[in-house]
């Protein structure tokens, strides 16, 4: 089974490139890229809600994550780098101008919604960092990272059903995701209160 969960994530990380080929030549090319990349990670949100370890549910993750983390402009991937180096260092400042530049370049990226996200979150800019997330959300409704960011800034802002519905979201997405699960458990009675 992990043998053929490999090959069928190497066919997708080989095929995305390209699918992305073409992107900035054309709109009739960047949209047949958008919907390549649209059915690829189809594919793999289906692999990763049938995953039956978290060895394999590690696997379909990375690659959903190699899928988000590309633009389909090498400098904006390049910009993207950058802020993750920064952010790494705590140059949340450095990490935040860089990541005003990616969302400028690349507006249709949610990825570059979601680092910013996750910048402001850092900084505690709350307002900001929901409002990214709420974009990078509305292009890619299945970024189980940016709906635990979401709870997580629910749940400190002391929103917690709030908070609970959205980790929910998440764990739907992708069963595997050990922070989703701690996070409903925790707050399951916070919420709800303990069963009769």
């Amino acid at each position: 089974m992990l043998h053929t969960m490999r090959t069928v994530l190497l066919a997708a990380a080989v095929a995305l490139p390209a699918a992305c080929a073409g992107v900035g030549r054309t709109a009739a090319a960047e949209a047949d890229a958008q919907s390549a990349r649209t059915e690829i990670l189809d594919g793999l949100f289906e692999k990763l809600a049938e995953a039956d370890s978290e060895e394999t549910a590690d696997l379909v993750s990375a690659s959903i994550w190699r899928i988000w983390r590309d633009s389909g402009s090498e400098t904006v991937n390049v910009l993207l780098d950058r802020s993750i180096d920064a952010m790494q260092k705590e140059e949340l400042e450095v990490a935040l101008q860089v990541l005003d530049e990616v969302v400028q370049l690349a507006p249709r990226f949610a990825e570059g919604w979601n680092k910013r996200a996750t910048v402001h979150f850092m900084l505690k800019n709350y307002g900001a960092s929901i409002s990214d997330i709420e974009r990078a959300l509305a292009l890619e409704p299945r970024h189980f990272s940016a709906m635990t960011g979401l709870g997580t800034i629910l749940k400190e802002t002391g929103r917690e059903a709030a908070a609970l519905e959205v980790f929910r979201r998440a764990l739907a997405i992708n069963p595997h995701l050990g922070s989703a699960r701690e996070a409903i458990q925790e707050l399951q009675f916070e919420v709800e209160g303990r069963e009769i």
